[in-house]
């Protein structure tokens, strides 16, 4: 029987996220050239920058440019980060092709665990941010809202701070939680946000499934995942893991995996997970993504030409899994070993094929089991006869 999962969302952040850590002078034909590329892949959401100060963020200093040459594609929802009031009336000068999101139309409490970073990142206090929520829970009140949202964000640690504990993180929440609950409105959504990459598979688990059990009205989760460590892909399948289908749940990451922020002290290593790899374990779990990870494999090499180096993602350097015989690796290729011979998956023999090509077998590989493949079978029978009953399978002497 086939495992239910949670809807998921998912957004493409590397036009901000990615951008964001990289030169400011990367020109604005080059990022058109890339939005346009995301817009072919078959991703549904695509952030295309920040309407941010450039004093803050210079390298988001052209983003009216970019969004005068773009050319939307049709069934894509084009989004952009806007911080204050200012920001969102700059991006509204673009909607349309823009969607202007607040959230998702609920209103939420939240605020960093970490309040060195939030000082550094947003020239606010975790004091300010808190001193918001009654304003918040008033409005609330005043539109007449019956859904509301919980959250963190530095949720799980901090370069700054140190880490912090799924109790603590639980207390965190139970706060927001109460407050909701004096003035009656139902908490529906809980978010958790990583920008320093402290995330790890356990404690996502544990953090919404505790959730699950300890506020059963909660079905919205979002997950906003940094890959300092490696952790970023790990957690993001333990938060699909830990919902069912009754669930919703909100996942971002960028092509190559590049992202970062220059106040968290991790830079361009902070990253973030790939999104080719994040589709490719989607699609491996019976997710159906919608995405054409050939086109998205176009997508992160054209980002790493235009940024002169290679990125973090793994399906753009090994291709996708070769599940299909058309796709199945020659059995009688030459040795590979470099990044760019491994490119035959997408590039075909010409990535390795040379005068310098080391052949090391005597004759042409050769197996019974390819011979299968090759005519449409199974490499194995698991219920029928191939390879069991075969000369060649040892066999019970008794």
């Amino acid at each position: 029987m086939a495992r239910e999962y949670p809807k998921i969302t998912y957004t493409e952040e590397g036009m901000r996220e990615g951008m964001q850590i990289e030169d400011a002078n990367i020109s604005v034909e080059d990022k058109v050239r890339l939005l346009d590329a995301l817009g072919d892949t078959g991703l549904k959401r695509i952030v295309v920058g920040s309407f941010v100060s450039p004093r803050y963020t210079p390298q988001m200093a052209r983003i009216d440019e970019i969004m005068e040459k773009f050319v939307p594609k049709p069934g894509v929802t084009y989004t952009a980060l806007a911080l204050n009031q200012r920001g969102i009336e700059r991006a509204k000068e673009y909607s349309p092709p823009l969607t202007i999101e607040r959230g998702d139309g609920r209103p939420s409490l939240g605020c960093h665990m970490c309040d060195v970073f939030v000082r550094r990142n947003a020239n606010r206090s975790q004091m300010q941010e808190m001193e918001a929520w009654p304003r918040t829970i008033a409005m609330a009140q005043e539109q007449g809202a019956t859904e509301a949202g919980i959250g963190t964000n530095a949720t799980f640690g901090s370069n700054f701070l140190g880490d912090f504990s799924v109790d603590l993180i639980m207390k965190f929440m139970e706060k927001q939680h109460d407050l909701w609950d004096e003035v009656g409105i139902k908490v529906t959504q809980v978010s958790v946000g990583d920008p320093m990459g402290w995330c790890h598979p356990a404690k996502v688990e544990e953090i919404f499934s505790r959730v699950k059990d300890q506020w059963p009205d909660v079905t919205n989760f979002r997950a906003h995942l940094h890959n300092s460590r490696g952790m970023a892909l790990p957690s993001m399948y333990a938060a699909i893991s830990s919902l069912g289908p009754e669930d919703t749940l909100s996942l971002d990451g960028t092509i190559g995996g590049f992202g970062g922020c220059p106040y968290c002290g991790n830079g361009r290593a902070t990253g973030m997970a790939a999104t080719e790899d994040a589709m490719h374990m989607m699609e491996g779990m019976g997710i159906d993504t919608g995405v054409d990870l050939d086109k998205l494999v176009d997508a992160v090499w054209m980002a790493e030409e235009i940024l002169g180096r290679q990125l973090w993602g793994h399906v753009s350097r090994a291709g996708a899994r070769p599940n299909d015989k058309d796709s199945l690796f020659d059995p009688n290729a030459p040795f590979v070993e470099t990044l760019d011979q491994a490119t035959h998956f997408k590039r075909g023999p010409s990535a390795y094929e040379g005068p310098d090509a080391i052949y090391p077998w005597r004759e042409p590989i050769s197996s019974p089991y390819r011979d299968r493949v090759d005519q449409g079978l199974p490499a194995y029978d698991v219920n029928g006869d191939w390879p069991w009953t075969e000369d060649f399978f040892p066999k019970p002497s008794s």
